[in-house]
């Protein structure tokens, strides 16, 4: 009896210790657990941390870049001002001139004393020469009108030759002006005009010259189309070109409109591209209707028109100050573009418009897409658009096609390791029946790697071999009841795990699927805004079926008129 108290407290004493233990398990089980929250807490706080600090130091980049141009470009400036500032004067003064003598409000001898001040303060710019036989042409001295011109010819024989024909045409010289037209026009190559080609199409366009040079505009024009288009490779050309250059409207996508396939789409950037490119048809077409609905107002008289264009010419077009433009313009659009160098170089690049001399269908591309900086006039974007108007029509047709090649016919979808497709949506049974499997597959499988350790099988191998042994010594029956309950303990906390990764897949299951008819949902809504953006592109099409060159040419100053849109 003594005995089998003494074994009774002894028992009692081991299951205490062992329910102390279980406490002291448990315990540490749950402070591991919290340890692995803190952790994955702290690992999506320091990825967090990691993007804000990436994108702090992106958006300080971006704003050291603005403030870098914005002081460069003021330098710059600075720099044009001081090397080309006396430039300034000369050009103020052509017109000046001009309009004196129109009014007879200075005298001629005043005209010729400042005319040979500018001369000796810009010995290498082409347009002092032109202003020293200007005055001396208004002082009927033509021995000294034909050495500054001849000067002036040697310093840049196109600007002098267009020059003249502007200045000549604003006398009514009729005959001069085209002897000077045709001369200008004998130094043009189409592969590789000038720059201040603008001034004679602004004119041609705006119908500053006279009937006979008109005609003579024209028929250069075409044959220099046709010119360029004797070139192998010239229609392929052509379509690169402006597909360059309407790629250049293209918009940004704002992913936050499609959240979910965004997320869980590996096929968000085909879809993303295909709708931007999509969206591109309707920005080509309010972009040329807003050209084509611009009234050309033209200027009361002829003296005011050619004025405005030698202002461009002798303002606009110097070789000199050339690599000084091009460092603004990129400079200008870095501020433009926020600070993206990237961005800006890309417009920089498709603009080629500062390079010293483009082909003429290039230089038309210019006239249409990039007038801000090409120079062009309203006149001179319409019948730009009207020459190039087969070529635009083929390169958006490329554009068109690639773009519908590249819409995908599947959409996948990736939540949580499962992977499904759809087109349109109409299998979402389908799909939530997959996904449905998969998560309860993988609830399953969890559940059945959930197992005892290898040492809750030696244990309760150990408590069988000291039960049996227990037989003949009677005190292994207490190790046996310790190994027993090490066993039950073990399986109890089993019971329990099995039990948690049921419900959380269950959770797992019921996100999964919001996130997928979220998803699906999008994909119809995609369908529908990219049909909807896609159909515009015929109005591309047919907008510019309705153009016709002979449409935006035409005379102003005389009296054979064409039409005027």
């Amino acid at each position: 009896m003594a005995e089998q108290v003494i074994r009774t407290a002894d028992l009692r004493k081991i299951e205490g210790s062992l329910r102390t233990l279980e406490h002291g398990v448990t315990y540490v089980t749950d402070q591991v657990n919290m340890v692995n929250a803190e952790v994955q807490e702290a690992k999506m706080n320091l990825d967090q941390l990691i993007q804000e600090f990436q994108d702090y130091v992106r958006k300080d980049q971006l704003e050291k870049n603005v403030q870098l141009a914005e002081t460069r470009l003021v330098k710059v400036r600075q720099e044009i001002k001081t090397n080309f500032g006396h430039y300034g004067e000369i050009r103020r003064g052509v017109t000046g001139i001009l309009q004196a003598v129109d009014v007879s409000l200075i005298k001629k001898e005043t005209i010729e004393n400042t005319t040979e001040e500018h001369m000796l303060a810009a010995p290498r710019y082409w347009l002092a020469p032109c202003l020293i036989a200007l005055s001396a042409w208004l002082n009927n001295n033509q021995e000294l009108a034909e050495k500054a011109m001849m000067e002036g010819l040697r310093r840049d024989d196109e600007k002098t030759s267009l020059f003249f024909a502007l200045v000549t045409r604003r006398g009514a010289r009729y005959k001069a002006s085209r002897e000077w037209l045709e001369r200008y026009f004998a130094l043009q190559d189409p592969y590789h005009l000038e720059r201040e080609i603008v001034i004679l199409i602004d004119g041609f366009t705006n119908g500053i010259f006279g009937p006979d040079s008109r005609t003579k505009c024209e028929k250069q024009i075409e044959s220099w189309i046709q010119e360029l288009s004797q070139k192998a490779g010239f229609v392929e050309e052509q379509l690169e070109q402006w597909k360059n250059a309407l790629e250049a409207k293209l918009p940004e996508n704002d992913p936050t409109s499609y959240p979910y396939l965004s997320q869980y789409s590996p096929t968000w950037p085909q879809l993303e591209k295909a709708l931007q490119g999509a969206k591109l048809h309707k920005i080509i077409h309010d972009y040329f209707e807003s050209i084509f609905a611009k009234e050309i107002t033209p200027e009361k008289s002829i003296a005011f028109a050619v004025d405005a264009l030698l202002d461009t010419l002798v303002s606009k077009f110097d070789h000199e100050e050339l690599p000084l433009r091009r460092d603004e313009r990129l400079l200008s659009l870095i501020i433009e573009e926020r600070g993206d160098r990237n961005a800006a170089q890309k417009k920089f690049d498709d603009e080629k418009t500062l390079e010293e001399d483009v082909s003429f269908t290039q230089l038309l591309t210019n006239f249409a897409m990039f007038p801000e900086v090409s120079n062009a006039s309203v006149a001179t974007q319409k019948l730009s658009i009207a020459l190039s108007k087969d070529w635009i029509r083929g390169a958006h047709d490329d554009i068109t096609a690639a773009n519908r090649a590249s819409v995908p016919v599947d959409v996948e979808i990736t939540i949580d390791q499962w992977n499904g497709k759809t087109q349109d949506g109409k299998n979402e049974q389908d799909l939530l029946h997959s996904l449905e499997n998969h998560i309860n597959t993988r609830r399953d499988q969890a559940i059945e790697q959930a197992k005892l350790s290898i040492k809750h099988w030696v244990a309760i191998a150990g408590g069988i071999l000291f039960t049996l042994m227990g037989i003949s010594a009677t005190f292994l029956f207490v190790f046996a009841g310790i190994l027993f309950l090490y066993f039950f303990l073990g399986m109890n906390r089993l019971q329990k795990h099995k039990i948690q990764l049921a419900e959380e897949f269950s959770n797992l299951l019921n996100q999964s699927r919001e996130v997928l008819l979220a998803s699906l949902a999008e994909v119809v809504d995609w369908r529908n805004e990219y049909s909807k953006e896609d159909s515009n592109a015929s109005s591309v099409t047919t907008f510019l079926d309705d153009i016709s060159p002979d449409q935006y040419s035409f005379s102003n100053y005389d009296s054979a008129r064409s039409v005027i849109r």
